[in-house]
């Protein structure tokens, strides 16, 4: 009987756009140190979705890697919210006005109902930043962090 409180997972995308956005995962990351992952979940708990990302960025621990490198892009589905949080290294080197225009780019996307095609092209233009910024080095640079979406509640 307990089965029947139990929260039912909501799938915001198909199996084929889920490989969409972690092909693009795994091509942003082949030429950069750099690490991005995807938060996706229903509801945003804060008024600022930034501030939101942010939580989820250090709960992640993202800011574990080397170069301080890593980028979250957040969405909530439901509350029709997103932020990009990047930790210092690159924020320092791209500022706020790049991630303000990528969010930019993704709400004009998600405007057209194009979310996996909206997120896999931002993860693309963010992995191009990383490469200017922090270039691949094959002797010491490894995949710190998984490239797989992360769901929420």
């Amino acid at each position: 009987m307990l089965g029947f409180f139990k929260r039912k997972p909501v799938n915001y995308f198909s199996e084929k756009e889920k490989q969409l956005i972690v092909q693009a995962i795994q091509k942003a990351e082949q030429r950069t140190s750099g690490e991005v992952r995807i938060y996706v979940e229903g509801h945003c708990r804060f008024v600022d979705p930034v501030l939101r990302a942010k939580e989820i960025f250090l709960g992640l621990k993202m800011y574990d890697t080397a170069a301080r490198n890593g980028v979250l892009v957040y969405v909530a589905m439901k509350d029709r919210q997103l932020a990009i949080y990047g930790d210092e290294g690159i924020h320092a080197k791209v500022g706020n006005e790049f991630w303000l225009a990528e969010v930019s780019k993704m709400l004009q996307q998600f405007n057209k109902h194009n979310y996996a095609a909206g997120i896999a092209q931002i993860i693309l233009e963010i992995g191009e930043a990383l490469v200017a910024n922090f270039p691949f080095d094959r002797k010491e640079d490894k995949n710190e962090l998984s490239d797989d979406i992360i769901f929420g509640k």
